[in-house]
């Protein structure tokens, strides 16, 4: 007989008070709120290059290679960052990014406001990118520090996922506030603004203080976290999964373009990044009784399942509905991956794991929206949505056949 209210089995299921114990952590709070400021550049930065480029010059072409050369740079340098991170602490890291980055972002309009020269405005948005401070990697290998209960550990990175996503819902529409506005370089100086005092607040946070190195047990090598053959399969998977990201951004512009609403595209990603972050509260608001790799395959499944779902829906505001429910798994699979992360990493190479997983996540993006525009010219955006299921499904075999069996 069951004797429980259905209000109690719902707190068993997801309970937020997970979150406001991870936020009770002594001087956690302090640095995740500064991390925030710091990080409003992940939603803003791509898409405000883009559009100020292209409005400044009156090119694509150009403004997409610049925005592309700018996701190239964060992607490139981010493991060489996260092993300078490792060895010497954040401080030394982040106090230069956090000049050189706003810097990089105030000399790429310089350059399209006095020039407009294609090999300049290029090398300011790679070196923009590149130079882009690491604070989210640095949050994810402040997490262990901080938060010694693995239950709460998961809840942690779950927080920081819904974080991430906010970002990326809140990001595009305050570009599109500045552009509105008449004043579309607003919100790449507002960019560079949030970039330089958020860090600085960030390194002046108890937590980051406190860091301390860890000493290598064994000898260095130049191969880093890529010697240890589970965290390589992680990367791969993570590739993997990613590319299922941007087939499904392809997916989603070229299905709103075929129904005569483009501009659809916007508003149903955004719910499916409204599904995402909703999705991933509820996976962080419970302790499973599964090893973080049975979670990350879960996730990745239930991922899966959620694209093949809505590919067949050929009604535009069905498919957007659908797009939340159908989402809800991403961001939970990107919680699960950095929760494994953690556990798998060896402590001197933590920060330095993340960012590998960083860049296997910006590659894979990048090579499923390219994929994703060649695809479109050729088959229906359906088949792109089952190309992206058929990504993820990789990707969980590859975690099932390295670490399905694992404890960690």
């Amino acid at each position: 007989m069951i004797t429980q209210s259905p209000g109690h089995l719902v707190t068993r299921v997801i309970s937020l008070e997970r979150y406001g114990e991870v936020l009770r952590v002594p001087e956690l709070r302090a640095a995740l709120a500064a991390s925030i400021v710091g990080r409003v550049p992940i939603g803003v930065a791509t898409l405000a290059i883009l559009l100020f480029l292209q409005g400044r010059t009156g090119s694509f072409a150009l403004a997409g290679s610049a925005a592309a050369l700018y996701v190239l740079g964060l992607a490139a340098v981010a493991p060489l960052l996260g092993r300078m991170i490792d060895r010497l602490g954040p401080r030394p890291v982040l106090s230069l990014d956090a000049a050189l980055y706003p810097g990089m972002l105030f000399a790429l309009v310089v350059l399209a406001v006095k020039t407009e020269s294609r090999w300049a405005i290029a090398v300011a948005a790679l070196a923009a990118g590149a130079s882009f401070p690491p604070i989210t990697i640095c949050m994810r290998a402040l997490y262990p520090r901080l938060v010694p209960d693995v239950g709460l550990l998961q809840a942690a990175y779950s927080m920081d996922s819904a974080v991430v996503e906010t970002l990326f819902i809140a990001g595009p529409a305050l570009v599109a506030l500045f552009v509105a506005a008449g004043y579309p370089v607003g919100a790449l100086l507002f960019a560079a603004v949030c970039a330089g005092a958020g860090n600085v607040v960030f390194l002046r946070s108890p937590a980051v203080k406190k860091w301390t190195v860890h000493a290598p047990g064994e000898r260095r090598s130049l191969l880093g976290p890529l010697r240890y053959p589970r965290l390589v399969a992680v990367f791969a998977a993570t590739v993997l999964y990613s590319v299922a990201f941007g087939l499904y951004e392809i997916a989603v512009t070229a299905f709103a373009a075929s129904r005569g609403m483009p501009a659809a595209a916007g508003v149903i990603l955004a719910l499916a990044s409204v599904g995402s972050a909703a999705g991933v509260i509820v996976y962080g608001g419970r302790e499973w009784p599964l090893s973080g790799s049975r979670q990350l395959l879960v996730a990745m499944a239930l991922m899966a399942g959620g694209l093949a779902l809505i590919a067949p829906v050929s009604n535009l505001y069905l498919f957007g509905l659908m797009s939340i429910v159908a989402c809800a798994p991403m961001a939970p699979v990107i919680a699960a991956q950095s929760l494994l992360v953690s556990r798998l990493a060896p402590r001197h190479m933590l920060a330095e794991s993340f960012t590998w997983g960083a860049t296997c996540l910006l590659g894979g993006v990048s090579a499923g929206i390219a994929a994703g525009g060649v695809l479109a010219e050729h088959v229906a955006p359906s088949w792109i949505l089952l190309g992206a299921a058929a990504a993820t499904l990789a990707a969980a075999a590859i975690v099932w056949l390295t670490l399905g069996a694992a404890r960690h």
